[in-house]
């Protein structure tokens, strides 16, 4: 893949999220990290504090059925990809990037796309569903590369 000198690249996941800018040409990429963010994001379990509530058959059959389970976890990640949505939302509006590529996990690039702002999508040059936040620069670099 191309990355164009100057283009904003975004490597995100459910609780972590790099902001490069390509110092290098379109062949050769050079990431500068422009921003770092990682969300505390403890697993479900440690995070609930009771178990799921029940409710009774109001109908009189003397039913039960419990609530279904939420997963915290997941719910904090969801609301990280739409907080970085924002933030691009934002730096868009202020014209700081022209060319914009985003690499994350295909969930996280799912709920991304939901908060997506017009004027990032009309930046948006690729999606990578890839995984890429605990890979160094360099390694991240190289799969671009080869995208």
């Amino acid at each position: 893949m191309q990355v164009p000198h100057n283009s904003f690249v975004v490597v995100a996941d459910g609780r972590k999220m790099l902001f490069f800018r390509n110092e290098g040409d379109a062949e050769f990429p050079k990431l500068q990290v422009e921003r770092k963010q990682v969300q505390d994001n403890p697993a479900d379990r440690d995070q609930k504090t009771d178990a799921p509530g029940h409710t009774f058959d109001a109908s009189g059959g003397g039913g039960r059925s419990a609530y279904e389970e939420v997963d915290f976890h997941q719910l904090e990640e969801d609301r990280f990809a739409a907080e970085t949505a924002e933030l691009l939302r934002k730096r868009a509006l202020r014209n700081e990037f022209e060319s914009l590529i985003i690499v994350a996990p295909p969930r996280t690039l799912g709920e991304l796309r939901k908060h997506y702002h017009k004027e990032v999508e009309k930046r948006l040059a690729a999606e990578v569903a890839k995984d890429l936040t605990g890979h160094p620069v360099t390694e991240i670099e190289k799969i671009l590369q080869a995208e």
